[in-house]
C-alpha cells in the first residue's frame, strides 16, 4: 500500500506540497555583523516544519564554501554571501521572486 501525503491526501510519490511550499515562502537574506566585525549571512523565512533546514544549510555551505549552522527556523553563514545565497536557492527550485536580499 501507496504511503499518503498527511497534508493534501496524494500519494507521496504525487505529492506536490514540497513544491508549493517552495513557491509560497517569503526568504529573506541579510548580512548581519557579529561579535568582532565579523560578517555573517543569515537566511530567514524558511518554514522548519516543511523544509529540511539542516539539508539546506548543508547543501548552501558546500555550494559556498563556508561555515554556518541552522537552528531556530533560520540559517546562519559565515561571511557575506548574500548573492551566492540567492543563486543556490533558486536553483534548489525556490521562486526567485520571493527571495529578498537586503
Amino acid at each position: 500500500m501507496a504511503e499518503v501525503c498527511t497534508t493534501c491526501g496524494l500519494p507521496k510519490d504525487l505529492c506536490v506540497c514540497e513544491d508549493l511550499e517552495k513557491e509560497e515562502t517569503r526568504i529573506v537574506v541579510r548580512l548581519e555583523m557579529r561579535r568582532f566585525r565579523k560578517p555573517t549571512t543569515m537566511v530567514e523565512g524558511l518554514n522548519p516544519k516543511r523544509s529540511d533546514l539542516e539539508r539546506i544549510a548543508h547543501d548552501l555551505k558546500s555550494k559556498l564554501a563556508c561555515g554556518g549552522t541552522a537552528k531556530d527556523g533560520y540559517i546562519l553563514l559565515q561571511g557575506d554571501h548574500r548573492d551566492g545565497v540567492r543563486d543556490s536557492l533558486v536553483g534548489m527550485g525556490f521562486a526567485e521572486s520571493s527571495i529578498e536580499v537586503q
